[in-house]
């Protein structure tokens, strides 16, 4: 658990594709529990910095996904446990963007400008 759970509210950031927050060296240095096959953050700080933000409102702490409404809610019920953010302010670069519809994966921006 502590590998997600940020231990202070410095530096917390949150993934622009699944909205987990962590602290940055978190992410620098495991990337994200979800994403990490897709935006390789691991040991990169320039993909930290591209693929996570420090701008978001509320958070979530889920620790049974596939059981909770609220992450069904928030569409989280597939990704691992840990705190999310409601909404993440930014996009992900447009490259990132190519790469993940090149791969066959839909991105949905975390900010809530997105309609079903």
């Amino acid at each position: 658990m502590s590998s997600i759970i940020p231990t202070d509210k410095k530096q917390l950031r949150a993934c622009l594709l699944c909205s987990l927050i962590k602290k940055q060296d978190q992410f620098l240095r495991s990337g994200c529990d979800n994403c990490e096959s897709l935006l390789d953050m691991r040991g990169r700080m320039d993909r930290v910095l591209d693929c996570t933000s420090q701008h978001f409102d509320g958070a979530i702490a889920v620790m049974q996904p596939s059981e909770s409404w609220v992450a069904k809610w928030q569409r989280i019920d597939k990704f691992e446990k840990g705190i999310y953010a409601v909404q993440v302010q930014g996009r992900l670069p447009e490259d990132v963007e190519e790469d993940l519809l090149a791969r066959g994966v839909k991105y949905r921006p975390r900010d809530g400008s997105a309609k079903d």
